[in-house]
């Protein structure tokens, strides 16, 4: 269509040649805007005010198509004389109804001839709406009483994809004239032009959209992996929600920075969204963890919580206790001295007192805590050395050497095995996401998300990185997965800590040369962590911050 205008403007006196090279000139920085324009209602714009100037029309309409498919919805209106703008980037919202393109007959609309040119997919060119018998024109006619507007040349152009889908209806009204502003009809040339304008236009909103399902759909399957996560522990799927938020408060605080060593760190929209898929797949991995491992409550617990096979032993021990208290009572005979009878019960009842202390003891051990007490640690083995009659009537050790590694657990309730398997998501994260074909923008997000269970000194994991080796995101991830797990509420093994308690161990990672000093300094000095405390942490958390007590931090 393009090469056909141009030869037209070879055929044509000077005067006329220029405009319409003009207007092709026109059509080409608006093809060239099209390609690098992603923002949509800026883009309708753009076709819109090109689609004017071409034709010098005083006002137009952009419609779109609904998702249903059965409306136009007005997305877009402009009239210069009217000094009307609304819809588009104007931020106005257009209160018209959307046109139906079908009758109630089910039949298509052919009155209106905005549904017309969608339905047929033809141009309509109109002289004079006053004096066209056409089509049903009342709708304008109103328009014009209560504005005091006249209405008189219509172009409208129905804008299809490459695929003949509709993308929508491009509406001109009032073309003037270039010398005297008169009003004139839109002539053949116009309606070529803008015929090549709309088929142009379709392509970049199809692609553009395009562009915005298909990025739909990824988060879609974003939120899916979470899902599946959240489904084998619900307690996980809060962490994989609110690591992102932490990781972006602190990336914002980062890039506000003025002074010290990351004044030059900056954030485009595009390392926004990077580091905000990252967060959200930093622990995908977790999907291919075992349930009873993710979700182990108590440090006996693997399909089900073993305390409950101990409780039955010490059951077992004070049954066997009972026995030998009523067998040694008969054997004294009928003419017992009730002083040995009550010698024999009190023996007995000092015993089932020993094993309730003993099991009270295993009981608390089960559970896990930030820091299991030393002399309880100790005593564990104390109590696997009593012994038990089994089912099989031979002697066994109270706990068997897998539950006393499992109750002797220092911190949380999870065993070097149990460890060594959780600790594998991210080994799986890293596969997972690298197995994916990441666009330019996004190349990136593997290395963020798997980065998060580094250490600024190498001894972290899976590649042993230092802080040196891993980008400033990398560390920023880590920072965000450490403070969301110290104020996380609902882990089973744990309560939540408060905000100066969470502060205060964070300080000490800082101290232990886990976590980046600078990201550190910046999360503290700047109170990054205090909008996510007020939207995500209990209430009953939220205590006064003494920063002076932040090991590491200088006030």
């Amino acid at each position: 269509m393009t090469s056909t205008l141009a030869e037209l403007a070879q055929d044509q006196p000077q005067s006329v040649a220029d405009d319409i090279a003009l207007r092709l000139e026109k059509l080409t920085e608006l093809s060239v805007a099209l390609s690098a324009n992603r923002d949509i209602p800026h883009l309708l714009e753009s076709i819109l005010r090109t689609a004017k100037s071409i034709t010098r029309a005083d006002g137009g309409t952009l419609y779109g198509v609904t998702p249903d498919g059965k409306h136009l919805s007005f997305d877009i209106s402009i009239n210069d004389t009217l000094n009307m703008y609304q819809g588009g980037k104007s931020g106005r919202k257009i209160e018209i109804a959307p046109l139906s393109l079908y009758r109630e007959d089910g039949e298509p609309n052919l009155d209106a001839v905005a549904a017309y040119a969608a339905n047929t997919r033809k141009s309509v060119n109109i002289a004079d709406v006053y004096k066209a018998d056409s089509f049903n024109f009342s709708g304008m006619r109103r328009f014009d009483d209560q504005f005091k507007y006249h209405s008189q040349s219509f172009l409208t152009v129905p804008m299809q994809d490459h695929e003949g889908e509709l993308v929508g209806v491009l509406q001109l009204i009032n073309a003037r004239n270039a010398a005297s502003g008169a009003l004139q009809p839109f002539s053949q040339t116009d309606q070529r032009f803008i015929e090549a304008l709309a088929s142009q236009a379709a392509i970049a909103i199809t692609n553009q959209l395009l562009i915005v399902r298909l990025e739909t759909l990824f988060e879609s399957f974003i939120k899916l992996i979470n899902m599946g996560i959240d489904e084998k522990s619900a307690h996980t799927g809060r962490h994989c929600e609110h690591v992102p938020e932490l990781a972006m408060l602190l990336a914002e605080a980062t890039h506000n920075t003025t002074e010290g060593p990351l004044a030059s760190f900056t954030m485009t929209e595009k390392d926004r969204r990077e580091l905000w898929t990252a967060g959200l797949l930093h622990d995908c991995g977790k999907i291919a963890t075992p349930v009873h491992i993710v979700e182990k409550s108590t440090k006996l617990e693997t399909i089900y919580d073993r305390i409950h096979t101990i409780d039955l032993r010490f059951d077992i021990m004070k049954r066997d206790a009972e026995i030998e208290m009523l067998r040694a009572q008969m054997a004294l005979g009928p003419n017992a001295d009730p002083a040995q009878l009550a010698a024999l019960e009190q023996q007995y009842q000092d015993k089932v007192q020993a094993l309730e202390d003993d099991r009270d003891a295993v009981r608390l051990a089960n559970v896990g805590s930030e820091r299991m007490a030393p002399e309880l640690q100790a005593y564990i083995p104390e109590i696997a050395q009593q012994q038990w009659r089994g089912t099989d009537g031979t002697m066994q050790p109270l706990l068997t050497p897998d539950e006393v590694t499992n109750l002797t657990i220092r911190a949380g309730t999870l065993n070097d095995k149990d460890r060594e398997i959780i600790n594998n998501h991210i080994v799986v994260t890293i596969k997972m996401l690298e197995a994916l074909p990441w666009p330019k923008h996004l190349a990136r997000v593997p290395e963020y998300a798997g980065g998060h269970h580094e250490k600024m000194d190498g001894k972290g994991y899976p590649k042993g990185l230092r802080g040196d080796q891993m980008s400033v995101q990398a560390r920023m991830m880590a920072i965000a997965d450490i403070f969301e797990a110290l104020t996380a509420n609902d882990r089973p093994y744990k309560r939540g800590n408060t905000l100066s308690e969470a502060l205060q161990i964070l300080g000490g990672f800082k101290e232990r040369n886990h976590i980046d000093p600078d990201l550190f300094d910046v999360f503290v000095r700047s109170k990054a962590y205090l909008p996510y405390a007020q939207q995500f942490m209990n209430p009953s958390q939220l205590d006064e911050v003494d920063e002076s007590k932040i090991p590491g931090y200088v006030p």
